[in-house]
C-alpha cells in the first residue's frame, strides 16, 4: 500500500511530532525554573523587608509621641497597640501571617491601612516610571542604532559620550539642575514648568485642562529619568547591532540589492532587539529606585515620596509595604521578560 501523493512519510511525521513535544517540554522546564526563581526572590524580599527596616535608628513610638504622650504608660500603650512591645521573632511571625492574609498593617503616621496608602500613591509612580521607561526605550534604541551604523564617526562619538555623561549624573542632582534652568529660570531663560507637584491647586479633575496640567508637571521629572537611563538602552542596542553587522545574512541582503536603510531596519535591527527586550524589564528596577529620589525632589505624591516620608519616623508598616510592592513589580516584570525571551530565542532554554 502506497502513501497518498503529497503526504508525509510516517517516520518523518513522527520525528516532527517528537521535536515539537521536545520543544514544549524544554520550554515547560524553562518556565518552571524561572517561576521557581521568581518565587524564591519574592520570599527573600519578604524576609528582607522586615529585618531591613528594623535596624534603622530611631523609635517610632517616641518620634510620633513627642509632645503627645505625657507618661510612660501612654508610650507603652501606643507600642502595644502596634505590637512594638513584642519580641522581634513574634513580630516577624505576625508580619508573615498578616502579609499572606493581605493585611499590610496600619501606618503609624497616617493612621490608615497601608494598602489604601499604596493604592492612592501607586498611580503617580506608574505614570512617572511608565512614561520615562517608554521614552527612554524608544529614544535609546534609536540612538543605539544610529551609533552602531556610524561606528567610529562623529555621530557615534557624540551620542555615546553624551549618554554616558548623563548616565553618570545622580538623578536628584540632574533634577535640581532642570528645576533651576526651566522652572525657576536661569539668566535669560524664564521659568516655564512647575517646580513640583503633580497638579495645580486650581486644576479641576476630569477635565482636559487637568490632563494638560498633569502633563506639564510631569515634563521635568520624566525628562530627568529619561536622560539618566537613556544610556542603558543606547549602549546595549549599539553593542547588539555591532555584533549583527558582520553576519553573513546582511552581506547576502546587500548582495540582493537591498538599500542600506532597508538592511538596517528589516534585518539587523530586528535581530539586535532581543537583548534589549530583556533589558527593558531589568531596567524597571533601576528606574523605580531613581523615581524615589525624583519624586522627592519634585514633590510628586507617589510611592517614592511615601517611602521617604516613612523613613523619617521610621514607619515600619509603610516601608515594608512599599518595599514589597515595588520589589514584587520588578520581579514580575523580570519574569515576564525571561518568559518572552525564551520564546524568542530557544537557545536560552538549554
Amino acid at each position: 500500500m502506497t502513501e497518498p501523493a503529497g503526504s508525509e512519510p510516517a517516520p518523518a511525521a513522527a520525528a516532527v511530532r517528537a521535536a515539537v513535544t521536545g520543544r514544549r517540554r524544554s520550554y515547560g522546564r524553562y518556565v518552571a525554573g524561572k517561576v521557581a526563581g521568581a518565587a524564591g526572590s519574592l520570599a527573600f524580599v519578604l524576609v528582607l523587608g522586615f529585618f531591613l527596616f528594623r535596624v534603622l535608628p530611631g523609635d517610632p513610638a517616641r518620634t510620633l509621641g513627642r509632645g503627645r504622650f505625657k507618661t510612660q504608660d501612654q508610650l507603652e500603650e501606643f507600642r502595644a497597640q502596634y505590637g512594638l512591645d513584642q519580641p522581634l521573632p513574634q513580630q516577624f511571625l505576625t508580619y508573615l501571617k498578616n502579609t499572606f492574609s493581605g493585611d499590610l498593617g496600619e501606618s503609624l503616621r497616617y493612621r490608615t491601612p497601608v494598602s489604601d496608602l499604596i493604592l492612592d500613591r501607586l498611580w503617580p509612580t506608574l505614570l512617572l516610571v511608565g512614561t520615562a521607561t517608554l521614552l527612554a526605550t524608544l529614544i535609546g534604541v534609536y540612538l543605539g542604532v544610529i551609533s552602531a551604523w556610524n561606528r567610529g564617526k562623529a555621530t557615534d562619538k557624540i551620542t555615546t559620550g553624551t549618554t554616558l555623561t548623563l548616565y553618570s549624573m545622580p538623578e536628584w542632582w540632574l533634577g535640581l539642575l532642570l528645576i533651576a534652568a526651566f522652572a525657576v529660570g536661569m539668566g535669560p531663560l524664564p521659568g516655564i514648568f512647575p517646580t513640583g507637584g503633580l497638579h495645580s491647586v486650581d486644576a479641576e479633575p476630569g477635565t482636559i485642562g487637568y490632563v494638560g496640567d498633569t502633563a506639564l508637571h510631569l515634563v521635568l521629572p520624566v525628562l530627568t529619568l529619561v536622560l539618566v537611563y537613556l544610556a542603558d538602552f543606547s549602549l546595549i542596542m549599539r553593542s547588539s547591532l555591532l555584533d549583527e553587522i558582520g553576519e553573513d545574512y546582511l552581506v547576502t541582503a546587500r548582495a540582493k540589492g537591498l538599500r542600506d536603510v532597508e538592511v538596517r531596519r528589516r534585518h539587523a535591527t530586528r535581530n539586535a532587539l532581543l537583548p534589549t527586550t530583556t533589558l527593558i524589564a531589568l531596567s524597571i528596577g533601576f528606574v523605580v529606585s531613581g523615581a524615589i529620589t525624583v519624586e522627592t525632589v519634585f514633590s510628586i505624591p507617589g510611592l517614592g515620596l511615601l517611602a521617604t516620608e516613612a523613613l523619617t519616623i521610621p514607619d515600619y508598616w509603610v516601608l515594608q509595604g512599599t518595599f514589597l510592592v515595588t520589589s514584587a513589580g520588578v520581579i514580575l516584570a523580570n519574569l515576564l521578560a525571561n518568559l518572552v525571551y525564551g520564546l524568542l530565542d530557544p537557545r536560552v532554554r538549554s
